[in-house]
Parts: C-alpha cells; structure tokens; sequence
C-alpha cells in the first residue's frame, strides 16, 4: 500500500513541477517574443492585423518551447531505479 501512495506522490509531483515550468516558460517566452517584436504575442489568429507568418511563427516559438519546458520537468520528477552495488550496468 505504501508504494501505491508514493507512486500517486510522484505522479501529483510531476504534475506540479510540468504545470509550474509550462506557466514559467509561456511567461519567458511572451516577454522575450514583446521585446524582440515590440508587439504582444498573437491570442487570436483570426484577428486581421495578426499576419499569418506571425501567427505561425508564435506557434512554433510557443509550442516548441513549451513541450520542451514540459518533458524537461516530467524527466526532472521521474524517479529513476537505482542499480544495485554489486551489479554491473551492460555496456
């Protein structure tokens, strides 16, 4: 039983850490694409004064360092199984 709590643990863990390095990273990233551009990042790209290529260019920028931000805290919260003394890792 108490595995099954620490496993729920890790997972409530992982899940906070990923929720925390997304908003962090669309933070970074919206302050650095308004010092860049000197324009607010798109929210509607059915606005007529967004252009396309910044459109898509936001969504590669954001999605890119977003996923990036996610699976870095996911792998930063996964614990790993720890070889033991006596063995040997295969090489």
């Amino acid at each position: 039983m108490s595995k099954k709590r620490s496993d729920s643990q890790g997972k409530l863990v992982a899940a906070l850490a990923t929720t925390g390095a997304v908003y962090v990273a669309r933070k970074v990233i919206t302050v650095v694409w308004t010092r860049v551009t000197g324009k607010q990042p798109p929210t509607d790209a059915s606005d007529p004064s967004v252009s396309v290529l910044q459109a898509l260019a936001w969504a590669a920028v954001a999605g890119v360092t977003i996923e990036a931000a996610r699976v870095f805290a996911t792998r930063a919260t996964v614990r790993r199984p720890q070889p033991d003394a006596g063995t040997t890792e295969p090489s």
